[in-house]
């Protein structure tokens, strides 16, 4: 399988999904939109996965490439590719399929539970996961409206949708499960502005005192990707 990521800033790359990629035997390719570079043909990777950053998805007169980034997300989907959005990835696959991105009541920041609907627990793809995991959160902005046909799967008590599902192999998350000691360091680095003291934002400290949520979230993408793996080989997507 041949999988293919888009990347904003050099601080946040795909983290554990690069591990069980390799693990596996997939093709990683990837393009660092950052430092501008050309995108894929469709015909050249299978799955699709879009990273956070600290951009907004709005925000086209600053980072042009956006434009292109969506028109390509869009052409993924419609070719019937999986694609996984992770936090600013998300919100741009919510973008392009008809939902709206705005600025979340609260900026969450830190460690914190999100619940996860009966129906999606009983999902084999979510099968393995608590009623509340506790998951790593960065953002300010979320996918507030999804189309009818995104099915949300989980809230928080800050942000009522952190996670959807799309024509069954389109996935949006406003956290992240594959994020590293590394990439939370490098997220303090370049983002501490970002951490005002709010309800929802815990301090750089807290962010880094929970090596056992970092290794859970990493099992949980590990399983979440294999299974997805055998459904997409199987033809049942």
């Amino acid at each position: 399988m041949r999988l293919h990521y888009l990347q904003h800033v050099p601080f946040e790359n795909p983290g554990s999904i690069l591990l069980w990629a390799r693990e596996n035997g997939h093709v990683l390719t990837n393009t660092q939109l950052y430092q501008h570079e050309p995108l894929p043909e469709q015909a050249d990777f299978d799955w699709l996965v879009v990273m956070g950053g600290p951009m907004n998805i709005y925000e086209e007169a600053i980072y042009p490439w956006l434009a292109d980034e969506k028109a390509f997300i869009r052409e993924a989907i419609d070719a019937s590719k999986v694609v996984i959005g992770l936090c600013l990835g998300g919100q741009l696959i919510a973008d392009v399929i008809g939902g709206k991105v705005t600025q979340n009541p609260y900026k969450e920041i830190g460690w914190f539970p999100v619940s996860l609907t009966e129906e999606t627990r009983l999902s084999p793809l979510f099968s393995f996961f608590p009623q509340q995991p506790i998951v790593f959160q960065w953002h300010g902005d979320t996918f507030s409206v999804l189309p009818e046909d995104a099915q949300c799967i989980a809230a928080s008590d800050a942000c009522k949708q952190q996670a959807f599902i799309y024509k069954n192999r389109v996935f949006g998350f406003q956290y992240h499960l594959e994020n590293t000691v590394s990439i939370i360091t490098g997220l303090i680095e370049n983002c501490r502005a970002e951490m005002i003291p709010d309800v929802y934002v815990q301090t750089p400290e807290e962010l880094l005192a929970h090596p056992e949520y970092i290794e859970q979230s990493n099992k949980w993408m590990d399983m979440f990707l294999t299974q997805l793996e055998k459904m997409y080989s199987e033809g049942v997507l």
